[in-house]
């Protein structure tokens, strides 16, 4: 029988319940520890932080120290977004430790082969004196602009093009920072959105392109970036965020386009409203839902692939984010026996369920 790995999560919002959630499921993961960095969350049992309905007898801390002194593993769920120095360094002092690490926090890691030194060399120097290990995967997600896009390829006989979706409509989600800040909703049409600002969808997604080409075996000329942005029409009010009113911004649609001469191959696209009923033009998902995942490979034949991931509740953006991290969790313990290094979705294989089928029974 396999020991089981003992896991910590460090953060507790969208992504880092649903790594609770994932590593309670998963039967050769034992869920060690949570970090938290809020005091009202200090001393709280993990399961409700996790909206679980039951205690789990395993109270959040603060002190990373004692709790990974005693790990094998850790899904670092902290945002990496606004504070990506002290990102590096908490991810960087976990490899130090001997950790298996797994993070969606630091885009640039997406394709290490082109991440800038400053945030690769720093995870290879941690690598090589701890004997940690590093898995960065999106939760856009990750697998939609990587490993699905490239297992679809196999199946045609010609490709001219790939084109990766997500398209969501953020009315149930709940996370007010990221919604109305970086990606701008609900905000005057003459404010720039951080996420939106020139480079910035390249430095996220870019090296998700890259990494696609490098599957396929191509080379990317160059990265350009396409952003459309619609304001509400009328006043509308989400159950968690409140308000967002007429004529603030309330859809935005961006492309990162990765072109080989004159030609792009490659595009992952984002599609996002805080009302369905803005810019009904643009995609939607095919069954009008709040959202969804395409991959599209235009050749022959072409093969549309849609994804349609939904929580407990029927809620799709929470339901992308638990894909997402079921993709880094269920990678803990393959990484585990690969050993010291630092991996990308081309070195990790997806992991089948095994021993999970029933388990919720």
């Amino acid at each position: 029988m396999v020991e089981e790995l003992r896991v910590v999560v460090w953060g507790t919002g969208n992504v880092g319940q649903a790594a609770i959630r994932s590593v309670l499921a998963h039967p050769d993961l034992l869920l060690r520890g949570v970090v938290v960095h809020n005091p009202e969350k200090v001393g709280r049992d993990a399961g409700r932080l996790a909206g679980l309905d039951d205690d789990l007898g395993i109270t959040a801390t603060a002190d990373v120290d004692e709790l990974l002194d005693d790990a094998d593993a850790l899904v670092y769920a902290a945002s990496g977004d606004i504070r990506p120095a002290d990102a590096l360094a908490d991810i960087t002092g976990a490899i130090d430790r001997g950790l298996t690490v797994v993070t969606p926090s630091l885009y640039a890691l997406y394709d290490p082969r082109s991440a800038p030194p400053e945030i690769r060399d720093p995870v290879l120097d941690a690598i090589a004196r701890g004997g940690g290990s590093l898995f960065v995967s999106g939760i856009d997600p990750g697998w939609g602009n990587d490993i699905l896009p490239l297992l679809a390829t196999g199946l045609a006989s010609r490709i001219d093009a790939i084109r990766c979706q997500e398209i969501f409509d953020y009315t149930t989600y709940d996370q007010p920072d990221s919604v109305r800040y970086l990606v701008g909703m609900g905000q005057p049409m003459d404010y720039e959105p951080p996420m939106l600002s020139e480079g910035v969808p390249t430095m996220v997604w870019g090296g998700q392109i890259r990494l696609i080409a490098r599957g396929l075996g191509i080379e990317i000329d160059q990265i350009r970036e396409t952003v459309d942005r619609r304001p509400l029409d009328a006043d509308v009010t989400t159950p968690s965020m409140g308000m967002f009113e007429a004529g603030t911004q309330g859809a935005v649609r961006f492309e990162v386009l990765g072109t080989v001469g004159d030609r792009t191959p490659i595009v992952i696209e984002h599609v996002t409203r805080i009302h369905a009923d803005c810019a009904p033009d643009w995609p939607t998902p095919p069954d009008g839902g709040d959202g969804a995942h395409r991959v599209i490979i235009e050749g022959t034949p072409r093969i549309e692939i849609t994804v349609e991931a939904t929580d407990d509740e029927g809620n799709r953006a929470a339901g992308g984010n638990a894909t997402a991290v079921g993709r880094l969790v269920n990678a803990i313990p393959w990484l585990a026996d690969a050993g010291p290094g630092l991996y990308d979705a081309l070195d990790v294989p997806l992991s089948a369920a095994v021993g999970k089928l029933g388990a919720g029974d």
